[in-house]
């Protein structure tokens, strides 16, 4: 299965400089389902791949002046506290068997891949609806918009920290619904939060697992050399028309993971 496993980081690496982000989401199934990772253990290996393949991908956002770092540390940090104390707080009080009913015991394990399908399910709506941005009619404050966008972050960060994906697909809409960033700058922009909020939460977590780091840097790699594939590609490519057949992918891995999980 492992060569799948490479196949799929490759393609992990594409939607990345394909369409700006949501390929992060993949790669936690692939961890766990391609090369047999545990599902806790999968978590702390997204960080890291998801962290360096969105730095990598910033660069070219940054040469060309498209990352907003204000807009950054408004987001970023609420999102980085939030990684930080979900990693090393709250993913240790998650017990090993977290509930049962019948027969059935939904271990850790389960449990984060079922969060995970959850969020997959609601990233690809947002892949697939047709208006990917809601405009928002009536604008409170720019103070309001400001503490909304950094509460988001905090949301974001959870949700980071529990499962490891980038949550890109909640970091734009917030950038540009709520601090009126251009659609290219905040893609930009959310590419810095990425790597940083994950780079960070491996990091600050690292210690209480035991990394393989031949598999990690291996996979790692691959998915970079996805991403300029992708950012190649994006040059002839319009990643928009492309989004929402992506979306209709997650949704499907999404579904499968959920049924395999507690009926498989």
């Amino acid at each position: 299965m492992e060569i799948f496993g490479y196949i799929a980081s490759v393609f992990i690496g594409i939607s990345l400089g394909l369409i700006g982000g949501g390929g992060s989401i993949l790669t936690v199934p692939v961890l766990v389902y391609l090369f047999g990772v545990d599902a806790f253990l999968a978590t702390e290996y997204s960080l890291f791949i998801v962290g360096i393949s969105s730095m990598v991908g910033s660069f070219s956002y940054f040469k060309k002046g498209l990352v907003d770092f204000k807009t950054a540390f408004i987001f970023g940090v609420p999102s980085i506290i939030s990684i930080f104390l979900t990693r090393n707080f709250l993913l240790p009080l998650i017990p090993d068997e977290v509930f049962s009913f019948g027969s059935f015991i939904v271990t850790k394990d389960i449990f984060l891949l079922l969060l995970f399908a959850g969020l997959m399910i609601i990233a690809s709506y947002k892949m697939i609806q047709k208006r990917a941005m809601l405009k928002i009619e009536t604008v409170p404050s720019q103070k309001n918009n400001t503490l909304l966008a950094a509460g988001e972050g905090s949301v974001v960060g959870i949700l980071t920290g529990l499962v490891g994906a980038g949550g890109g697909f909640m970091i734009i809409p917030a950038l540009v619904n709520l601090l009126k960033t251009p659609m290219k700058v905040a893609i930009g922009t959310s590419l810095v939060i990425i790597s940083l909020n994950s780079l960070i939460g491996f990091f600050s977590s690292m210690n209480h697992v035991r990394i393989e780091w031949n598999l990690l840097a291996t996979i790692t790699a691959i998915a970079i050399v996805g991403i300029l594939i992708g950012s190649q590609l994006s040059k002839k490519i319009d990643g928009k028309k492309l989004k929402p057949a992506f979306g209709w992918f997650i949704l499907v891995m999404g579904i499968y993971i959920i049924i395999k999980e507690l009926f498989l």
